[in-house]
């Protein structure tokens, strides 16, 4: 795949949209792209997130250990999912253990590469700042339209 395809497929991505064909540019070049196999982990939920991945072609197959132990399926992602992205902004472990379902295709991000876009484009940590706010908010409103449950 070209760089272009990695940067029309970055531009896709929420974390990323609204961002210039630059800084785009800058995160597709130093991507580190991986194929992973049928039936092969990408990562194992627990395990230190240093990077975050996202999917170009393929599926993943993300999975949670429940209280007895019991690997359960949460959902099956594919092309334009970002996996793990809190992983480019601070130490975290992962929250799943992600399983290609189909050979695979993935743009490993690191946090170094992350930390330099924003050094590079200061602006850009103002749109992502915007957009962790929104998740933020987005997370709380589904709290508060649950809560009757709990009382």
């Amino acid at each position: 795949m070209a760089l272009a395809d990695d940067i029309n497929l970055l531009a896709q991505i929420p974390l990323f949209s609204g961002m210039s064909d630059d800084q785009l540019r800058l995160i597709a070049f130093g991507a580190d792209r991986r194929f992973v196999p049928e039936g092969q982990l990408l990562f194992r939920e627990g395990s230190p997130a240093e990077s975050a991945y996202v999917v170009v072609d393929g599926q993943i197959e993300l999975s949670r250990l429940n209280r007895s132990g019991d690997s359960v399926v949460d959902m099956v992602v594919g092309r334009g999912a970002l996996l793990s992205e809190l992983a480019l902004i601070t130490f975290v472990e992962r929250k799943y253990t992600a399983l290609a379902v189909r050979d695979c295709g993935v743009l490993r991000l690191t946090r170094p590469l992350f930390h330099r876009l924003i050094e590079e484009y200061p602006s850009t940590a103002e749109i992502i700042a915007n957009r962790i706010r929104d998740n933020i908010a987005a997370l709380a409103a589904k709290a508060a339209a649950e809560l009757h449950r709990f009382t």
